[in-house]
C-alpha cells in the first residue's frame, strides 16, 4: 500500500505532468511493483482468557504488481490506465466473490490530465485517500497507519463495539477502491482541492460491468450508497520547512436502512512538516455510524470511532529510523469504549535498486474493559525486506 499511496500522492502534488511522447506513438507502458515479507518473533498476552500467544511468523504482504499505460496527446492531454493486481488472499476478494488465492485487480482505471486539473473514473482510492498526509512510514513496507502488518491476533482486531470494529487507519476507507469519478483541481498558491462521487460500493474493488442497471431492492442488502467525498490539501516550503497539510469530509447514504437508519460520516485531518532529514506528521479522524468497508450501522447505536496518529522519522543516506503511535477509540451507546493503541519503532536501509531491509518492533494494547475479558498486550519484532520493480 505504501508505494501506491506515496506514488499516487506524489503525482497530485507535483501537478502530474508526464514526459512528451509523440502524437502517434502508443501509449507508453510500464510495469512495476512490491514485494515486502518479514520474519517475526511474536509475544502476546492475555489474547484470551488465561491463554498467551508466543509465536513466529513470516509475513509476506504488499503483493502488488502496478501496470501502467500513459501517453501525451496531440492536444497536450495525457491519458492513461493503472492497473494494480493484487496475488494471493487479498481483503478485496471476499467482496467480490472470488476464490481466496486468485490474484484479482484490486485498482483498475482510466484518467485525463492537463491545465484543467486530473480527471479519474473506475476503480480506485478517492479523493480522500490520496489527497491525505500523515504519520511517516520508516520500515520498510510498513507503518503504524494503515499497516500491511500489524502482529495483533485477529481475536482483537475482529472485536466490535456497537458494530463498529477496531481500524489501525486515518484513511477514508468509505468507498475503498469501488467504482467511482473523480477530479482533481490544477494546484494554485500551493492549494488543491479533490472531489469523488462513488454510486455504489457493494464491491470493494473494480465493479464488473454488465447489461441493465441494478436496482436497490430487498436482494439488494444493506450497503452504502451515494458517497461523496471532499479533500482540499496544501503542499509548500516556509523557511527551509517543507509543509504538507490536509482536510476531508465524507458522507454516504445507506440503502434499506437498518434499524433507527444511518448515513455515515468521515471526517479527517494530516500535517507533515520535513526539515533537514527529519518528518515530522500526524493524522486525526473520527466517523460515525460506519462499521468499516461500506457497512452502515444504526444511528441508535450512536457508534464512533477516534484514530489518530504521530510519527517521526528520521533520514540520512541510505538509513532511515523512526518512531510512532496510533490510537483507535470506539464508543457506541450503553457501552464502555474500547481502545486499541500501537507503538512502532525501527528502521531501514537501502541496499539500492529499490532493495530495502529493516527492523520492525511493535507494541500493542487493547483496553476491553467489560467486553470479552481484561486488557490485551502483544510484542512483536521482525526482519523485513522489501523488493520494488
Amino acid at each position: 500500500m505504501k508505494k501506491i499511496l506515496l506514488g499516487t500522492t506524489a503525482l497530485v502534488s507535483a501537478g502530474l505532468i508526464a514526459g512528451p511522447a509523440l502524437a502517434s506513438d502508443p501509449l507508453t507502458v510500464t510495469v512495476g511493483g512490491t514485494v515486502t515479507a518479514g520474519f517475526y518473533v511474536i509475544d502476546g498476552d492475555n489474547t484470551a482468557p488465561a491463554t498467551k500467544v508466543n509465536d513466529t511468523a513470516v509475513k509476506l504482504v504488499a503483493r502488488n504488481i502496478d501496470i501502467n499505460a500513459e501517453g501525451t496527446l496531440d492536444n497536450g492531454m495525457v491519458a492513461g490506465v493503472l492497473a494494480t493486481l493484487s496475488l494471493n488472499d487479498d481483503w478485496n476478494t471476499a467482496n467480490a466473490g472470488r476464490a481466496p488465492n486468485d490474484a484479482a485487480f484490486r485498482e483498475l482505471f482510466a484518467y485525463l490530465e492537463g491545465g484543467f486539473g486530473r480527471f479519474e473514473i473506475g476503480g480506485t482510492d478517492g479523493a480522500a485517500f490520496k489527497m491525505h498526509y500523515t504519520s511517516p512510514w520508516f520500515v520498510p513496507g510498513n507503518g503504524v497507519d494503515s499497516p500491511n502488518i500489524l502482529n495483533v491476533p485477529t481475536a482483537i482486531t475482529g472485536i466490535t463495539v456497537g458494530g463498529a470494529a477496531h481500524r489501525s487507519s486515518t484513511f477514508s476507507l468509505m468507498a475503498a477502491d469501488a467504482n467511482k469519478v473523480t477530479y482533481f483541481t490544477p494546484r494554485f498558491a500551493g492549494f488543491q482541492l479533490g472531489l469523488s462521487y462513488t454510486p455504489d460500493v457493494s464491491y470493494a474493488g473494480p465493479n464488473p460491468n454488465g447489461l441493465g442497471a441494478a436496482t436497490a431492492g430487498a436482494a439488494a442488502g444493506v450497503r452504502i450508497d451515494d458517497v461523496i467525498e471532499v479533500a482540499l490539501n496544501y503542499a509548500g516550503s516556509f523557511g527551509g520547512v517543507d509543509v504538507g497539510a490536509s482536510g476531508f469530509y465524507v458522507s454516504g447514504e445507506t440503502v434499506l436502512n437498518v434499524a433507527g437508519g444511518s448515513d455515515p460520516e468521515e471526517w479527517g485531518f494530516g500535517l507533515n512538516l520535513g526539515m533537514a532529514g527529519f518528518t515530522l506528521g500526524g493524522a486525526w479522524y473520527q466517523s460515525e455510524d460506519l462499521a468499516g468497508v461500506g457497512a452502515p450501522l444504526a444511528t441508535a447505536a450512536g457508534a464512533e470511532q477516534e484514530v489518530w496518529t504521530l510519527g517521526l522519522s528520521y533520514a540520512t543516506g541510505p538509513w532511515t529510523v523512526g518512531l510512532a503511535y496510533l490510537q483507535d477509540e470506539i464508543s457506541a451507546t450503553g457501552l464502555l469504549d474500547q481502545k486499541l493503541t500501537t507503538w512502532q519503532t525501527g528502521g531501514g536501509y537501502n541496499l539500492g535498486s529499490g532493495v530495502d531491509i529493516g527492523l520492525d518492533l511493535q507494541m500493542s494494547e487493547v483496553e476491553r474493559a467489560g467486553v470479552g475479558g481484561g486488557d490485551y498486550d502483544v510484542l512483536s519484532g521482525g526482519l523485513v525486506l522489501s523488493v520494488s520493480f
